[in-house]
């Protein structure tokens, strides 16, 4: 049984928004990220609802998932990381809400993962693509190439992380849930601090509007409940639109959405006319290997990569 909507509800008896929800809100404690969350979300969902509705999953077992999982990689040719993905979720959906332990899948056809040498840019390239971007595009993407940022860790940075006295960048909380120190690079110094200004003009309008909120990690906002105020916490990429939080009813400001800096750099990529398939990930693996070609090595580079 589970309460939802204050009514005690037989699991057996949820409908697949209802089991999404519910799937949702068990993955919190196991602190998922956002996107894993989604992902696990619309698994659940495919899995539970149409085009196969005749059976609940509750009454589904391991030959049903195995079926299942074996034509996404056989009918629907997906790729190894989307197999995994919906094996994650489907794992999740019955031992965490449905309480049922799956048997080992014996008889699943697993997608095969592909060995891909990652695209790496000449310094010239670099810096012919960087020529064709401006504006807060063209800072991230420096920082991406000058200190091996990921591309929502530049996103998601703020003002607290960014040292200019020691010239160096500190990433909270990224992959693995790791912090980690890399350097701030000098070819963008003055002009990301020019931004930053410009960020603090807007939070400054911001506060004088009602609004100035930005949303804090896990608890903090209850422990300190006026941090999401302070100019320390408020993110060095801020989006242009405000938006009001459901919950709290804060007008807030998000950081850039990272598809905004992916297609600046595809146009770029586009207008330089590189024969090469090259993305934001792309100046990361050019910055390790530039790196690499200098005599670094390879242990502080991969320390400074988060590896």
């Amino acid at each position: 049984m589970i309460v939802l909507r204050h009514r005690a509800v037989p699991l057996t008896l949820l409908g697949t928004g209802e089991l999404t929800m519910v799937g949702t809100q068990r993955a919190v404690p196991f602190r998922y990220a956002a996107t894993s969350c989604r992902g696990r979300a619309r698994w659940i969902a495919r899995e539970a609802g149409p085009p196969a509705p005749q059976h609940h999953p509750a009454e589904m077992g391991a030959a049903e998932v195995t079926a299942f999982l074996t034509a996404l990689a056989v009918r629907d040719r997906v790729a190894a990381s989307t197999q995994n993905q919906a094996l994650n979720a489907l794992l999740f959906l019955y031992r965490e809400i449905l309480g049922v332990e799956l048997p080992w899948l014996d008889g699943l056809v697993r997608a095969k993962r592909p060995q891909h040498l990652p695209t790496v840019l000449t310094r010239e390239e670099v810096r012919t693509v960087l020529e064709q971007l401006d504006r807060a595009p063209r800072l991230m993407a420096l920082l991406l190439y000058g200190a091996g940022l990921r591309l929502l860790e530049c996103c998601r940075l703020r003002i607290k992380d960014v040292d200019f006295a020691t010239n160096q960048i500190t990433i909270r909380d990224g992959k693995g849930s790791k912090d980690r120190v890399t350097m701030l690079p000098s070819a963008v110094k003055i002009d990301l601090a020019r931004h930053v200004e410009r960020a603090r003009a807007l939070h400054q309008r911001d506060l004088a509007a009602g609004a100035g909120w930005v949303e804090l990690p896990w608890a903090l906002g209850r422990k300190y409940p006026n941090a999401g105020r302070e100019w320390a916490w408020q993110w060095v990429f801020p989006a242009t639109r405000l938006y009001v939080d459901p919950s709290t009813g804060q007008r807030r400001r998000h950081h850039l959405h990272e598809s905004v800096v992916q297609r600046a750099v595809r146009e770029a990529v586009l207008k330089a006319g590189l024969a090469k398939k090259a993305t934001c990930h792309t100046l990361r693996h050019s910055f390790a290997t530039h790196l690499l070609e200098d005599g670094h090595d390879i242990r502080t580079v991969q320390e400074l990569l988060g590896h």
